[in-house]
Formats: C-alpha cells, sequence, structure tokens
C-alpha cells in the first residue's frame, strides 16, 4: 500500500467487498478470495465480508415472523461473528504494531482515543451503510419524500467516510513519525468466555 494512504485502499476495497458479496446476497455464500494471500488487502476484504454477512444476520432476526428457534440459533450465530470481527480488529492493530514497532515517540507524543484498527473497523460498516442507504435513495417502491430523506442521509455518510479516512490516513502518518504511539487493548469480552460468563462456568 505504497501508493495510496491505507484508508483511501480500505475504502475501494471495502466497495468491492460489499458489491461481491450483493451479487449473491447470502450469509452463507464463500468467501472470495481477490487478494494476494497475506495481503493488507486480503485481510480488509475478509473483514468486511464477516461484517456484510453479520450486517445481513441483523436484518434477518428483525423479522416478526421469524421461528423462534430459528432466531435463537441465528442468535449466537452473530454473537460468533461478533466475535470473529473482534479478534480480526485485534490481529490488524497487532499488525500495525509490529509495522511501527522501530518508530521511537518524541517527547511529546500522545496516544489517541481509539486505536487504528478500530477507526477502520467503523470505515468498513461506512462502507455497509452507504450501499444501503444508496439502495433506499433508489427504490422504486418507496415515496419521493422517503428517497429524499434517503438521499440525504447519504450526503451526510459520504462526508463522514471522507473525514474519518483522512483522520485515519492523518493518525496513520502520526505513528509513524513518532507523534503518535498506540496500544494494543484486548476487547476481553466476558460474556463469550466460559471461564468468565457465570451462566456458563455456573453449569460446570
Amino acid at each position: 500500500m505504497e501508493q495510496k494512504k491505507y484508508a483511501e485502499v480500505a475504502n475501494e476495497v471495502f466497495d468491492r467487498c460489499v458489491r461481491d458479496y450483493h451479487v449473491t446476497d447470502n450469509i452463507d455464500a464463500p468467501v472470495p478470495a481477490p487478494y494476494p494471500e497475506g495481503s493488507d488487502e486480503a485481510v480488509l476484504y475478509a473483514k468486511n465480508w464477516i461484517d456484510a454477512a453479520q450486517w445481513h444476520m441483523e436484518d434477518i432476526i428483525r423479522d416478526p415472523d421469524i421461528d423462534p428457534v430459528e432466531a435463537l440459533n441465528l442468535k449466537r450465530r452473530i454473537d460468533a461473528s461478533n466475535q470473529e470481527r473482534t479478534d480480526m480488529v485485534e490481529r490488524i492493530d497487532a499488525s500495525f504494531r509490529e509495522r511501527y514497532a522501530d518508530v521511537k515517540p518524541l517527547p511529546q507524543a500522545s496516544i489517541n482515543t481509539e486505536s487504528p484498527a478500530w477507526a477502520i473497523d467503523r470505515l468498513s460498516i461506512l462502507a455497509l451503510k452507504i450501499w444501503h442507504m444508496r439502495e433506499q435513495a433508489g427504490r422504486t417502491d418507496a415515496d419521493e419524500a422517503h428517497r429524499l430523506r434517503a438521499l440525504g442521509k447519504l450526503d451526510i455518510l459520504m462526508q463522514q467516510r471522507a473525514d474519518l479516512t483522512e483522520a485515519i490516513d492523518t493518525l496513520l502518518a502520526d505513528i509513524a513519525a513518532g507523534r503518535k504511539y498506540m496500544k494494543v487493548y484486548m476487547q476481553m469480552k466476558l460474556y463469550n468466555d466460559p471461564e468468565t460468563n457465570p451462566v456458563l462456568y455456573g453449569k460446570k
């Protein structure tokens, strides 16, 4: 990712992934592999695919007529997907930490309120919001007022993405220059761990 800045490339990858997902629009579709294994692009693509599938699982589970057993199974699948998403974000942060391991922070260096990968996670979700808001703005079965509201929201989302993209690339440049430093804090979700969720360890 030398020619373009990291977040700019991430947006391109996320947009491609969202388009690819909607070819089948199926939460069980196999994950494509359009980028070289192990590349930054491949990791970002896999990350966004998790987000895209989970987005649609969240849609499905809100069906008021869903079978309760199916809903429970889907909820557990969403929980597993969310943990996978968290794990991947932490791996991305760890890769940034390794990438900038030799950078010595300047005496006045400060830490950011969130790590680069969690900001990139928000960028991934924005790609999905933009796709679906654009879809709402083009609905032929909705009235003009609905489409205009969606267009207004789409404008805001596009501005939000532009601002976040610039902020991420500025943060990475600051880290590389020693003006900022980063730490990797694991999320430590207690409810997913059978050793820390009392409902789970209480059944042993």
